[in-house]
């Protein structure tokens, strides 16, 4: 059912004229660089040393984050203990915290006056810094280590449970079994899994901003910004633009392109028992191991709540006014984003075979960086109006269309799914238009709708990117009114402000998903 062509409908319709609007508004922002650019100028030293600090910074972030995910992947992978699932998940809360919230919770650990430096300083030793380049990376770290990990745990479940059956009968050690069964894996899983880590290490404008800066530590984003807010340079904005769109389309394809298959036959979905690492030094290994990274993740967060809970009832009226507008922003972006990929799921199901293009249209915003995107449509704006009053809206639009390949990834197989299950007995019904959605679709896609929204609206909350390049200095989000904060050294304020933004953006992701849960019971 889901793979022959349907009538569109109005919704349909709806998803083929929001599938090609996004390539289109791409496309506008890029004609806008290529025209503000002048590539006659060429680029600058400094804009080759951050064309290189971009590429060095995301080739060690990559190398760092998937090396040491490995072995927190196999200590999970082969270890069943109480909390383990709750621990997995907790894999998944980077990803929807606010990046400023983070690097605030690493220089409560890492930074001057930190935990780390206390230490040292009580063994005689000299203190470390975290601006710069290792502090840049050790955000970094920080943010992929969980997402390369749930990545490489995946190929590791993905062994059939026979083949380490198999090895015990052959009474293999752990050497044996890693040379036979789990580089083979590796080899397939880890240049996925280290590519897709280095695309995100490219777009990362809010932990450069934060950690970054001054002329060995600026990525092209943060020249970007610099061009656009500190000199005002449009035209050198616009180039860099180029060069930031050319480096994330080019990876973009190479990551589509490295996703590999392990190629291990299929098993009968037993959990895997592994004998070979029964060993109390195994066991001892992989303990330490799960017991650090635990540490290395919640440790920062740890300190931001400690630090910070008790400043949140005397935080200042800006910073609520700040909230009020990160939770107006989320909102209209959790709006559109979730229309948009209802509208366009929809549209790709109908279509069968056809629908394809739908769902790659939607993904082209993985190519796009958020703050080129932003800075297309600032050069597409400043001659009609003043950026600074589309700030909010510009924002909103594009924390939509950077979640949405998530959304149409949660969507589309399972809009399939239902159509396959139940759409010739709607079509017998004649249910069709808002009948169908209503009574069909709606019910059973409601859990993850709610994802979607979900992860939308707690993405957008803790969103610190393109609002600073457009946000006038009396109107800020939360995000931006938490850098400022930290960069006016009102480090107790910061610590409250962090503490309310990181429990709205939990709570937003809360409300939608668990409430999509209570919805389909």
């Amino acid at each position: 059912m889901a793979d022959r062509a349907q009538p569109l409908g109005p919704g349909g319709w709806a998803g083929v004229a929001g599938a090609a609007a996004i390539p289109v508004l791409i496309l506008a922002c890029t004609g806008a660089l290529v025209w503000r650019a002048e590539p006659g100028s060429g680029l600058s030293p400094s804009d080759w040393a951050a064309i290189r600090f971009t590429l060095w910074q995301a080739v060690l972030s990559a190398v760092l984050s998937v090396g040491l995910a490995i072995p927190v992947a196999r200590a999970l992978s082969r270890r069943r203990f109480v909390g383990r699932g709750a621990l997995v998940t907790l894999l998944g809360a980077p990803f929807l915290l606010p990046v400023i919230v983070a690097v605030f919770g690493l220089i409560a650990i890492f930074g001057r006056n930190g935990l780390l430096n206390g230490a040292l300083a009580l063994a005689g030793l000299p203190a470390v810094s975290v601006y710069g380049l290792h502090g840049v990376v050790l955000a970094h770290v920080f943010f992929n280590i969980p997402l390369a990990t749930r990545l490489i745990l995946q190929g590791w479940q993905e062994i059939p449970a026979e083949r380490f059956r198999l090895a015990a009968t052959l009474d293999m050690d752990a050497g044996a079994v890693a040379r036979h069964l789990e580089r083979p894996m590796l080899l397939s899983v880890v240049p996925g899994a280290a590519v897709v880590v280095f695309v995100l290490c490219l777009t990362s404008f809010a932990v450069a901003l934060t950690l970054g800066g001054g002329p060995r530590a600026t990525t092209v984003e943060l020249a970007i910004y610099q061009a656009v807010r500190f000199e005002f340079d449009l035209s050198r904005a616009a180039l860099l633009s180029l060069v930031q769109l050319g480096l994330t389309v080019t990876v973009a394809l190479l990551a589509f392109r490295s996703v590999g298959s392990t190629d291990l036959a299929a098993g009968l979905d037993r959990p895997a028992d592994r004998w070979e690492a029964r060993t109390r030094i195994l066991r001892a290994q992989d303990a330490g191991v799960i017991l650090v990274a635990t540490l290395f993740l919640i440790l920062p967060i740890g300190a931001v709540i400690l630090r910070g809970v008790m400043e949140v009832p005397s935080l200042p009226q800006s910073v609520w006014t700040s909230a009020l507008r990160s939770l107006a922003v989320a909102g209209a972006s959790t709006v559109l984003v979730t229309a948009l990929a209802l509208t366009m799921a929809v549209a790709a199901v109908r279509l069968g075979a056809r629908g394809g293009w739908i769902e790659a249209a939607g993904l082209t915003a993985i190519a796009a960086s958020p703050l080129v995107i932003g800075t297309g449509l600032f050069l597409l704006v400043f001659p009609f109006a003043n950026p600074e009053r589309l700030a909010l809206p510009v924002t909103a639009l594009v924390n939509a269309i950077s979640t949405l390949p998530f959304a149409l990834r949660a969507l589309i197989p399972a809009l399939r799914r239902v159509e396959a299950d139940f759409g010739r007995l709607a079509d017998s019904l004649d249910l069709q238009g808002w009948s169908r959605m209503r009574v069909l679709i709606l019910p059973r896609l409601s859990r993850p709708l709610g994802f979607s929204a979900g992860l939308a609206a707690a993405l957008s909350m803790g969103d610190l990117g393109v609002v600073a390049l457009f946000a006038d200095p009396e109107a800020a989000t939360l995000p931006l009114q938490v850098y400022r904060l930290m960069g006016s050294y009102r480090m107790d304020e910061a610590a409250g402000a962090s503490v309310l933004l990181l429990g709205l953006s939990f709570a937003a992701f809360w409300a939608f998903d668990r409430g999509a849960r209570r919805a389909e019971a």
